[in-house]
């Protein structure tokens, strides 16, 4: 198994309040990207949001391989946005894709 560091953007079309942002990040604190050797390099947030509600998750997701840490992220980012009150059309994901290994070899 390899840890990779996956971002799943997205796009809120509902406002993320400071209590559904509290939510969300306590839902995503296992998969916190800061505990890879990348994660801490590059001071990488689990969750950006940018102005016009777009917004980056990152996850730290172990995988046999980057399709299966892609596909996890997803679940992961999905399961803590309904978490926090989002449905999928309030907040759709788009393409995961991986940010980086943090790998032994």
């Amino acid at each position: 198994m390899t840890a990779y560091v996956i971002t799943v953007p997205g796009t809120f079309l509902r406002t993320l309040d400071a209590d559904s942002r509290a939510a969300l990040l306590r839902a995503l604190r296992p998969a916190d990207p800061q505990h890879t050797a990348l994660g801490e390099a590059e001071e990488l947030d689990m969750l950006t949001v940018n102005e016009g509600g777009t917004f980056s998750i990152r996850l730290e997701i172990e995988a046999d391989n980057r399709r299966g840490a892609e596909t996890e992220a997803k679940k992961v980012a999905g399961a803590a946005l309904s978490e926090a009150g989002y449905s999928a059309d309030e907040a759709p994901l788009g393409a995961a894709f991986v940010t980086g290994i943090d790998s032994e070899y």
